[in-house]
């Protein structure tokens, strides 16, 4: 292969193709063709990482634009639900908000837009990477009221009243009026991705976490507060087994309506009823199809029926909306 030349992207889905390999026959999705911008020695004679472009593609499959990089500070690129988790959660100016689990802090830095900066985010995170993605884009987006903490969720809860006056965690009973919990999870709803390593005991070790952290954030919000629990996978007991779990174990807890509401209602499974399940927003990628469609039929559908397409090809996510009674 020399610079110039016409080639064919793939993506070795398991990882198994040898550096410089001439052929492979292993499992291999086609990404579309480009023209090289690099010679073969020039790829696989660098003894460093190598950087910047190597193939311009001309036809790819997918055929979105990268908005890598564009106007920054103006904009902060969101998958649709994780735009509509914020907007359910409803923050007003003034209140004091928490973000339970909040990097790289997309969620964090809407609620603050929707508060007008006015009031005050809490974003905690337990990686301190994480967390200084959190600041700078907070900054980035000229945003005040975010104060990001690193610190572990399931012991955020202070028992006692502190001397320090410290603003960050670990924090009193009933200190916020609403809280986002967008769970740690399997990620099973997460697009797009050729393939998923995890074993089944790595998927199964997140409802016990998602379970703490539940209960830790049930204690640190106000009487009449709102909770918003949300993942990105696509699994029944990180979802609406939680759900059924949390009704039960908290009897002063009350299952909201969510607007908006753009996905489906619950899955069947957990023993919720009817009536429950249509109060929660589960986002499912495989519930609509596109294979085999082609541009003429899409010119030929309403608009209403696009909007409706598009809003539902997303990743694969799950929104519960609840308040908290007044009296435990």
């Amino acid at each position: 292969m020399k610079a110039g030349d016409l080639v064919s992207v793939y993506s070795d889905i398991e990882g198994k193709c040898k550096r410089g390999a001439k052929e492979f026959q292993g499992v291999k999705v086609f990404l579309g063709n480009g023209i090289s911008a690099l010679s073969r020695s020039e790829i696989f004679s660098s003894s460093g990482p190598l950087n910047g472009m190597g193939i311009r593609m001309t036809e790819p499959v997918y055929l979105s634009p990268s908005f890598d990089s564009v106007l920054p500070s103006h904009l902060f690129l969101q998958n649709l639900p994780s735009v509509v988790v914020s907007h359910i959660l409803n923050p007003q100016p003034g209140e004091r908000i928490l973000d339970m689990c909040a990097a790289p802090g997309g969620k964090a830095t809407h609620l603050a837009t929707l508060m007008h900066d006015q009031g005050e985010v809490i974003a905690m995170d337990k990686i301190a990477t994480k967390v200084k993605k959190i600041k700078q884009n907070a900054e980035l987006l000229q945003l005040n009221c975010i104060k990001a903490f690193c610190y572990d969720g399931t012991r955020a809860l202070s028992v006692e009243k502190r001397e320090d006056e410290q603003e960050g965690p670990p924090f009193l009973p009933e200190s916020f009026d609403r809280i986002l919990l967008d769970a740690p999870c399997s990620g099973m709803g997460q697009r797009p991705n050729m393939a998923y390593s995890a074993t089944l005991k790595e998927v199964t070790s997140y409802q016990p976490l998602q379970r703490k952290l539940f209960t830790v954030v049930l204690k640190l919000l106000k009487p009449g507060g709102v909770l918003v629990y949300s993942t990105c996978t696509i699994t029944l007991s990180e979802n609406e087994e939680q759900v059924a779990w949390a009704l039960k174990t908290f009897p002063y807890l009350q299952l909201q309506p969510q607007e908006p509401h753009i996905g489906g209602e619950g899955m069947r499974g957990a023993g919720l009823s009817l009536d429950q399940l249509k109060l929660l927003q589960r986002f499912d990628p495989s519930a609509v199809t596109l294979q085999g469609m082609d541009i003429n039929s899409l010119q030929d559908s309403r608009e209403d029926d696009l909007i409706s397409l598009a809003n539902k090809d997303c990743i694969g996510f799950f929104i519960a909306k609840f308040i908290k009674s007044n009296s435990e």
